[in-house]
């Protein structure tokens, strides 16, 4: 290690300093070195202090959060990654995880128990004041990815009658115990249902005289503890906010979700769906080989039984294909291109459906739209590939076969490629989890069925 008395001057600013940080940081776990390790987390972003850990070896970053313990800050555990703060949580001892929920908002601590065992959690939780303990319980009580597992209850709420000055004065007191990121607060009537808003600009550009309730606005949208955080996310995404109230059945206001949280929602499932697109999972350093395995092999295990269904279509014309060897050269493009073309419409169906881009009128134009390029493409590829055909086999038939297969074959990619996801939609499924290994499959037994079919008719 350069220097385990003071902390590296460097920052992890390029890979190579990155190498040299996790060099030095890998050195000090070896060598027990808290006071470096603590100072040097406590010198960089959170996020920043994050990353590096997690591009430790699991091990060493295991063995680096136990020679932590207590002393590994809060606002540096909630920035890992779901595997990695799951590992540091079950390293951490029980003192210094009831020292970082007093630490965090109650969404991240929230989030914090939840990574508990049952049984640890109770222990936790027994050793928490009777207040935070009710709090806490009641926001694992919500189910998980909703709005009230998001939510954080530190908001600031007003009654109408209160006056600019008042509010301004009350936030003043409050101090310390004031959310550490808020952007508006929220007008409540006597029985604690939400009567409207007030943006903090607002609030500082008007006279101290004036009420709440004459400058308060209509909330852009109320979250329901129940929403599930993909609505919660459009949203926000669609509404542009920076944060938003939160209320329960019975419309009284408990909690508010910042920002912040969405964005980290948004990209969980952005990935989520990308992943899901092509069947399988993200793969942290945590994950042994057991574990992708695993998770990819059911999924190999359905494209296998796909693949023998493309094969069964084959097989039906198995006396063509001995006949004209040529055949068999040629089939592997059609059945490429139409997959990738199937791919594509999939794709941006399943994300337009994501971003509730695909309702009523709109999923009737995408269907026509994704028909007419499948058509103009199959057109394209079609007098391309049965030229090169042409060139290649000097056989007009065969050129002229291959062209209409793959005509045929592009047409149904387009529509496939968006009927899918949208039927799968309608039945209540996950798009972005089934839609790739139907999409393939039939597009595969089209392109096969058309062109030795066809080859078949004409050829023979």
């Amino acid at each position: 290690m350069t220097d385990t008395s003071q902390p590296s001057s460097k920052t992890p600013d390029s890979a190579e300093i990155d190498a040299a940080l996790l060099e030095d940081m890998a050195d000090a776990v070896e060598e027990r070195d808290t006071r470096w390790l603590v100072r040097m987390l406590q010198r960089m972003h959170p996020a920043d202090a994050a990353d590096l850990l997690e591009q430790l070896p699991y091990d060493t970053f295991e063995d680096a959060v136990g020679l932590l313990g207590g002393e590994l800050p809060p606002d540096i555990l909630i920035e890992l990654r779901d595997s990695y703060r799951e590992g540091a949580v079950d390293v951490l001892p029980d003192h210094a995880v009831v020292s970082a929920l007093d630490e965090l908002d109650s969404d991240d601590a929230t989030t914090i128990l939840d990574d508990l065992e049952d049984e640890r959690r109770e222990r936790i939780l027994e050793d928490l004041a009777p207040i935070d303990r009710a709090q806490y319980e009641r926001g694992l009580a919500f189910e998980e990815e909703t709005a009230g597992r998001l939510m954080q209850t530190e908001f600031v709420a007003l009654p109408e009658f209160w006056s600019v000055g008042h509010a301004i004065d009350h936030a003043r007191e409050l101090g310390a115990d004031l959310p550490e990121v808020f952007y508006e607060v929220y007008v409540i009537d006597p029985a604690h249902r939400l009567a409207g808003v007030v943006p903090l600009a607002t609030l500082l550009r008007t006279p101290r005289d004036t009420q709440l309730s004459d400058i308060m606005e209509d909330p852009m949208s109320t979250i329901s503890t129940d929403m599930d955080q993909e609505e919660v996310a459009f949203q926000f995404q669609k509404y542009s906010l920076a944060s938003a109230p939160v209320t329960d059945s019975a419309g009284r206001l408990v909690g508010m979700i910042t920002v912040d949280d969405m964005v980290d929602v948004i990209q969980s499932e952005h990935t989520e769906d990308l992943l899901s697109l092509l069947n399988v999972r993200s793969a942290d350093g945590s994950d042994t080989v057991w574990d992708t395995v695993m998770a990819r092999a059911p999924w190999l295990g359905v494209n296998l039984f796909s693949a023998f269904i493309a094969s069964a279509i084959i097989s039906l014309f198995e006396g063509t294909i001995q006949e004209i060897v040529a055949l068999a050269i040629l089939m592997p493009v059609v059945a490429a291109l139409g997959g990738n073309a199937g791919s594509q419409g999939l794709a941006v169906a399943v994300r337009a459906i994501a971003e509730r881009q695909l309702d009523g009128a709109a999923a009737r134009r995408a269907v026509v739209r994704e028909f007419l390029s499948g058509l103009v493409n199959g057109v394209i590829f079609a007098i391309g590939v049965g030229i090169i055909a042409l060139i290649w086999f000097q056989d007009l038939k065969l050129a002229l076969v291959i062209a209409a297969s793959m005509l045929a074959t592009f047409m149904w990619a387009g529509l496939s490629g968006i009927l899918v996801p949208l039927g799968l939609k309608r039945l209540g499924a996950d798009p972005a989890v089934a839609s790739s290994v139907f999409v393939l499959t039939l597009t595969d037994v089209m392109a096969f069925f058309s062109f030795l079919g066809l080859a078949s008719l004409v050829l023979l």
